[in-house]
């Protein structure tokens, strides 16, 4: 019975799984930093549309190397407790996956360092080595962030009493309230206010106590 999927933890990655937003470090190599961060910021507090916000701040990286890639994983960091929580979870037989405004190019890396099962991101368009300042296909939206919760789910064949998510911003909200366990990490106060658990230190490892106390 090793094998059996017993459930699901989809969490946010900037500001949850690490402790940076990309969008804003990608922003301070552009040297438009605080411009950048403005935007964020409004965006996770629910002020602004989440993909309007994407479009606009991604354009401002027109013109970057693909270089800073590198340059902006090397100032990533996981929250502590991540990597923790990530193992302990996977030997009670849960499944784990990341939906993020944030980048592929970023995510696939930090996923692949702490062996997530699923990663939904947007990816940034590249030309001869340069980014043009547009995203690349479908934008992941706070319906995008619940559906995929939804459909992980199924596909493992649980219910959503046995799913957890957890994030900080606006756009993290109907996944959060979709789940079995919906938790608002070190999040801004509309999420605070709509979760039913919250964590207000930067320790994800908190959710442990969460999730066996409710699953």
């Amino acid at each position: 019975m090793k094998n059996k999927v017993t459930g699901l933890l989809v969490m946010d990655v900037d500001s949850t799984l690490i402790q940076e937003e990309v969008i804003d470090l990608l922003g301070e190599e552009a040297g438009i930093g605080e411009q950048v961060a403005q935007i964020t910021e409004k965006a996770m507090r629910g002020e602004i549309d989440f993909e309007g916000a994407l479009r606009e701040r991604v354009s401002l990286l027109n013109g970057l190397p693909t270089t800073v890639f590198d340059k902006v994983l090397a100032r990533v960091h996981f929250t502590p407790g991540a990597e923790k929580l990530i193992h302990d979870l996977k030997e009670k037989g849960f499944k784990i996956g990341v939906v993020s405004g944030g980048f592929h190019e970023i995510v696939d890396i930090l996923a692949e360092q702490v062996g997530l099962d699923y990663v939904q991101a947007n990816r940034l368009e590249v030309e001869n080595g340069i980014l043009t300042g547009q995203v690349v296909g479908e934008i992941v939206t706070k319906d995008v962030k619940k559906n995929n919760l939804l459909k992980w789910a199924k596909e493992n064949g649980l219910g959503i009493e046995n799913t957890v998510a957890m994030g900080d911003g606006a756009n993290d909200l109907p996944m959060i309230e979709a789940a079995g366990v919906g938790i608002a990490f070190n999040a801004k106060p509309i999420v605070r206010e709509q979760a039913s658990y919250q964590i207000n230190e930067p320790d994800l490892y908190k959710a442990m106590d969460i999730i066996e106390d409710k699953m």
